[in-house]
């Protein structure tokens, strides 16, 4: 379910926050990487037409047309249709469950973007909280990858960029129809508003590729939302940004398919960075845990935090064992930013808008040496991060900061 414009008023629609939306289809992850014998044990669940792709394969991956399942190899995660149904599909997933080689069994969700609850601010203060003002740093040479909604390729703002573009959700091209990946580049990446009047971006000479996993409505499956980690992680971007995700339960633990995608991003020189999600009620004592899948252990979870530098109202909290952590914090409350033609600019606030000023900083650290990337990149940013008069549990290592100076320290 998507984040409401407002903060929860009371018990039950704090608990309406938290109740994901099911595509209807399942995740189904194997104990280890998936040959012949994890293939056939789908097929004698679901039937046969199972599709079976590698990595290499995977970022071209848009939709199940027609097959009943798709498994990707060599992270071990297969999806299985929505087109079941119900009863069907209660049936399948205990034969799954029964197989010696699955370890786990889920509904497949739709996550969202993490919208935004209105606007109360002054318009660069993040890119000033953040240092990057004073950085020397632009992102040069460095490929950010924005996983969202899309991008408006005709904002006058990123004219003139060589954008690497990637649809991952049927029957949609990149072209941003809703504004919330809009806001999000123009955060990480963007250059300076028309006419020099302004800056809101980071990294604004960063090679910016730009994946849509979610639809102009603001949402995405699961299996397309994957895709597009993969497909990032081969153009070997240092950075992935993703405001995205779904709430998830007081002691749910997080679903393994998003921490091996986090470990393998990792080893291969990247790194996820995703928004906490906004299900928190503060003023009323509520913390909701991180949602997914920020979750993951090995994919850096984002909080947000206002102009005081206080923790933001809805943003989500480490209460959750096993995982679940909040690893740093960024300006998330009263961001200006790009937005799709004719409006240009936009205030929006959200862990969503805290996600890329991380990615952003990312990006700049990047910049400064190349041998920081992967767990060296995450270390750097939460080594460097300021410290904050708010538990760990809330800011992690504290705000995110800027690179300083020519040699980037």
């Amino acid at each position: 379910m998507a984040a409401t414009d407002e903060p929860a008023t009371d018990g039950n629609s704090v608990l309406e926050l938290l109740r994901p939306k099911a595509t209807g289809g399942l995740v189904v992850s194997f104990a280890e990487r998936a040959g012949r014998e994890e293939v056939t044990a789908l097929e004698n669940a679901v039937g046969s037409g199972v599709r079976s792709v590698g990595l290499s394969e995977a970022a071209e991956i848009k939709a199940l047309d027609g097959e009943p399942a798709l498994v990707f190899e060599e992270l071990g995660v297969a999806f299985v249709s929505e087109r079941f149904g119900l009863e069907a599909t209660s049936s399948i997933r205990a034969k799954l469950m029964d197989t010696e080689c699955v370890q786990s069994v889920r509904p497949e969700f739709y996550m969202f973007a993490i919208e935004s609850f209105g606007d109360t601010a002054e318009a660069t203060w993040g890119v000033r909280a953040v240092g990057a003002l004073d950085s020397p740093q632009t992102g040069q040479d460095v490929r950010l990858a924005i996983l969202d909604t899309g991008l408006d390729l005709t904002h006058p703002d990123f004219a003139g960029r060589n954008i690497v573009q990637r649809s991952f959700v049927p029957g949609q091209d990149v072209q941003d129809g809703h504004g919330h990946g809009t806001h999000c580049a123009g955060t990480a990446a963007g250059g300076r508003a028309a006419q020099s009047r302004f800056r809101y971006g980071l990294a604004s000479n960063a090679e910016l590729y730009v994946g849509k996993v979610l639809s102009n409505s603001g949402s995405g499956r699961e299996r397309d939302i994957i895709a597009g980690m993969i497909w990032a992680i081969q153009q070997r971007c240092a950075v992935v940004s993703m405001s995205l995700g779904r709430p998830v339960q007081p002691g749910e633990e997080p679903a393994p398919e998003y921490e091996r995608i986090g470990r393998l991003a990792l080893q291969q020189g990247s790194l996820l960075i995703a928004a906490a999600g906004n299900e928190s009620s503060r003023r009323y004592g509520f913390i909701a845990p991180v949602g997914a899948p920020a979750n993951a252990p090995s994919i850096m979870a984002v909080a947000a935090v206002d102009q005081s530098l206080d923790v933001a109202e809805f943003s989500s909290g480490a209460i959750n064992p096993g995982g679940g952590e909040v690893d740093i914090a960024a300006p998330g409350v009263g961001i200006l930013s790009a937005a799709p033609q004719p409006e240009l600019y936009r205030k929006m606030q959200g862990t969503s808008m805290a996600c890329p000023h991380v990615a952003g900083v990312a990006a700049l650290w990047a910049g400064t040496d190349p041998e920081l990337r992967g767990q060296a990149l995450w270390d750097k940013l939460t080594m460097t991060a300021r410290g904050l008069d708010a538990p760990a549990r809330d800011v992690g290592a504290g705000l995110v900061q800027a690179p300083q100076g020519q040699a980037g320290v």
